[in-house]
């Protein structure tokens, strides 16, 4: 998407939606076929030949199901796994050794596992 104009991402990104949400590998390779032929394409050229540049890393993502691709592609329960961490840490700022340091991202990461009692969707 850095690619693409601000005002000009949905449209951008609704045509590229059917690339990711293919059920397999054939599938969205016709997608982005189709996709180098939209608009879209001719207006941002940069923007197909990325994809398959990085094709070898996309296919692996579509052989899980639709709901495991999901949790792949969004972040937020890493970004705030992540920042439990760096809050337990920020708090102490110095360590007497590796070993305390260990133990204090164990116990957030324990605190964090209890607070956590809803599943992802």
């Amino acid at each position: 998407m850095s690619f693409a104009s601000y005002k000009n991402r949905k449209a951008v990104a609704t045509a590229l939606k059917a690339i990711y949400t293919a059920v397999d590998a054939t599938e969205a390779e016709a997608a982005l076929g189709g996709f180098e032929e939209s608009d879209q394409a001719r207006q941002y050229p940069a923007i197909a030949p990325s994809w398959r540049r990085a094709w070898n890393e996309v296919i692996p993502f579509l052989d899980y199901p639709p709901e495991v691709r999901r949790l792949i592609y969004t972040t937020n329960a890493i970004e705030a796994l992540n920042s439990k961490i760096h809050r337990a840490v920020r708090t102490r700022s110095h360590f007497p050794s590796e070993e305390a340091a260990a133990k204090l991202i164990y116990l957030a990461l324990n605190a964090t596992s209890a607070e956590r009692k809803r599943s992802v969707r």
